[in-house]
């Protein structure tokens, strides 16, 4: 019994060793894109202000990046449906952030960077079939522990992120980014390489292709008028969709304003900045690698509540904190933490649980492209708040967190089946 105990793997391990093909391979992948993504991001911007891209295009820039991402997630799901999960991931990848990437490595102008927008646009239909190859094979008992390792790969790439700043600080911005841009690229275009190698099309994926082959585009399109009554419908859906506009939202307005309100209202020194992330990382890897399985019993509802709650509370303690005060934005930055590695996971989890899995990639792409749209004004919206008080933006999230902690609150937890997500078996 002893021995036994000792030998038992940690309960993602074990996850991963199970959870053999599709959700192994993309998950072990996800550092390719995660860490040259995360070495580049922090000085996207001013690569492009340092070759001559005055604000108001790179303004424009963003604007053109929204409206082309909606209509490419719109035709995310058709085109996922009639090429398959496989094929179109592929081709994400590699027009979206191979090609993409080539280009912003040698971009000097506005029109360069304008095409490298466009194609990595083509990102969108990627994120729809992505999902759809990572989960729909998989066991739906196991769906939170594949976001949260999806989830994981992602914060582990973010300790590299300073070691773009290192390299920046020996041979200047654009150099280094032309760099890492190419090493990004390459990252990628070996990313297709094991997608093709190593992955299966899903069951579902056959199927749709199957039931797809011969109908139209334009008549897939008018399909649509049937399908958004019955997602709207749906009030399960509608819940987790409401949420995830509002966390959406809620980061959008915290990636864009947090830096500004620390350091021109409450006085922290600029340096602490690159400090944050890898403290928010550290946090929510300690969370997930050491509880996270631990509140398997207790399903969705109590942990995304409570996370919820976290967040409404890390909001009122930022804007409460008096200037100058570094321990309360820690103390911010760990509660964030402890808050999205609670709900993260789980509201992925919970949407995929409740959706139509004979539908999967044509409503996963309507909620990817209501969410952008619908986010896309908050921007600017958080931008007027800022401009009359800088604590504004974050008493506005405080309160569209206490909607999302209402609305969590009448969600009902999900049956799962003692079998993997059918693929032929509709909740309708």
């Amino acid at each position: 019994m002893m021995e036994k105990t000792e030998n038992k793997k940690h309960p993602l391990i074990e996850l991963l060793i199970h959870n053999k093909g599709n959700p192994r391979t993309l998950v072990l992948m996800e550092p390719l894109w995660g860490i040259p993504y995360n070495l580049i991001a922090p000085f996207a911007t001013l690569y492009m202000y340092t070759q001559g891209i005055t604000d108001v295009q790179i303004g424009v820039l963003l604007s053109v990046a929204m409206m082309v991402q909606v209509l490419f997630s719109f035709f995310g799901g058709i085109i996922t449906d009639k090429l398959g999960r496989k094929f179109t991931t592929m081709m994400g990848d590699f027009f979206g952030w191979c090609i993409a990437c080539l280009i912003w490595a040698v971009s000097g102008n506005f029109w360069f960077f304008l095409a490298a927008v466009l194609l990595n646009s083509f990102e969108q239909i990627n994120q729809t079939a992505w999902f759809c190859l990572l989960i729909e094979d998989a066991d739906s008992r196991d769906l939170v522990g594949i976001y949260t390792w999806v989830n994981i790969g992602g914060l582990i790439a973010i300790f590299f992120a300073p070691v773009s700043g290192l390299l920046i600080n020996s041979f200047t911005v654009v150099p280094v980014i032309r760099v890492l841009y190419l090493v990004f690229a390459v990252n990628m275009l070996i990313k297709v390489i094991i997608t093709y190698r190593f992955c299966e099309e899903t069951r579902q994926g056959k199927i749709r292709m199957a039931e797809t082959k011969d109908t139209p585009v334009l008549k897939m399109i008018y399909e649509y008028k049937d399908l958004i009554p019955k997602v709207l419908m749906n009030k399960e859906v509608m819940k987790v969709l409401i949420v995830s506009v509002i966390l959406h939202v809620a980061n959008l307005v915290n990636t864009s304003f947090f830096s500004l309100y620390v350091t021109q209202r409450l006085g922290i020194a600029s340096r602490y900045l690159a400090f944050f992330p890898i403290l928010n990382a550290a946090v929510m890897l300690f969370f997930m690698i050491g509880i996270q399985h631990r509140l398997e019993s207790v399903k969705f509802r109590v942990p995304m509540w409570i996370g919820l709650v976290l967040y409404a509370a890390s909001s009122a303690l930022l804007i409460l904190a008096p200037a100058g005060r570094l321990t309360l934005i820690v103390i911010y930055v760990f509660v964030l933490a402890v808050a999205s590695a609670l709900v993260m996971p789980r509201k992925d989890a919970l949407l995929q649980l409740n959706i139509n899995p004979d539908e999967r990639a044509r409503i996963n792409a309507l909620i990817m492209s209501f969410t952008i749209a619908f986010a896309s004004p908050f921007g600017w919206f958080a931008g007027w708040l800022s401009s009359m008080d800088r604590r504004y933006p974050f008493v506005f999230i405080f309160s569209i967190y206490v909607l999302a902690i209402l609305i969590i609150g009448r969600i009902r937890d999900p049956e799962f089946a003692d079998h993997s997500v059918d693929p032929v078996t509709a909740e309708e």
